[in-house]
């Protein structure tokens, strides 16, 4: 009596036979799917071993060793697909972390060598002197890079405010000011350098990589350039 054959199409036959193509559209689009549409892929997986096993010949079987092959080869796509997710959301979260510093620059007081922007209000700053000064003197330049004050201050003083008023108590107009640090050795002047000036942060921006800050005075500095932060007076 001849035995009618019953061996199985092939695995890939039974994919599309069964509908199980949703798994390889699943695989090429990651981002689309979630853990819940992997696992209904993963059941259709197994819905159609268990089909293939039920209709498999009973005089030449399938080997065992062909299932391990099929269930780790699905396995594996399955991993690859949660791994594209998550380095997916690792680098959205690293695109929300970059955008929210730059947020958390904004509206801050950056300690920096530049220009800064009078508008009736204290000028912090922070001076530094040469190691061998005994005396210092501040001298302040407006937009026209023009001297309109000079006044001493002591050596090693670690900040200093200037109030922006000259010697009759008036003050200054409002615009773009420089300091500058003038370190002198028994009356002679051996160091002149720009000083460290608390400034606002207009606006912070990535240009190629580096972050850029627009500060008060107009003047737009790389991020590393910055030597403190604080939130404003």
């Amino acid at each position: 009596m001849d035995i009618p054959n019953t061996t199985p199409p092939a695995y890939s036959d039974l994919r599309s036979q069964n509908g199980a193509g949703a798994a390889e559209g699943s695989s090429a689009a990651p981002g689309s799917g979630s853990g819940r549409g992997i696992s209904a892929d993963f059941e259709t997986f197994l819905r159609m071993l268990t089909v293939q096993m039920k209709n498999q010949d009973p005089l030449n079987p399938v080997d065992s060793s062909d299932y391990a092959v099929q269930l780790a080869t699905f396995s594996s796509v399955e991993q690859q697909v949660l791994t594209n997710d998550l380095l997916r959301a690792l680098g959205d979260q690293m695109g929300g972390g970059t955008l929210g510093q730059l947020a958390g620059w904004v509206g801050m007081e950056a300690l920096a060598r530049a220009p800064v922007a009078f508008v009736g209000a204290q000028i912090h700053l922070r001076p530094d002197y040469a190691e061998t000064a005994d005396t210092a003197t501040l001298v302040v330049r407006n937009a026209s890079d023009t001297i309109i004050s000079r006044e001493t201050i002591p050596v090693g003083e670690e900040a200093v405010v200037w109030a922006g008023l000259d010697d009759t108590g008036t003050r200054y107009p409002n615009g773009i000011y420089k300091f500058e640090i003038e370190s002198y050795q028994n009356g002679t002047l051996i160091d002149t350098r720009q000083s460290q000036v608390y400034s606002g942060i207009q606006e912070a921006r990535i240009s190629d990589g580096t972050i850029l800050l627009r500060l008060s005075g107009g003047t737009e500095i790389e991020s590393s350039l910055v030597s403190g932060i604080r939130a404003p007076d």
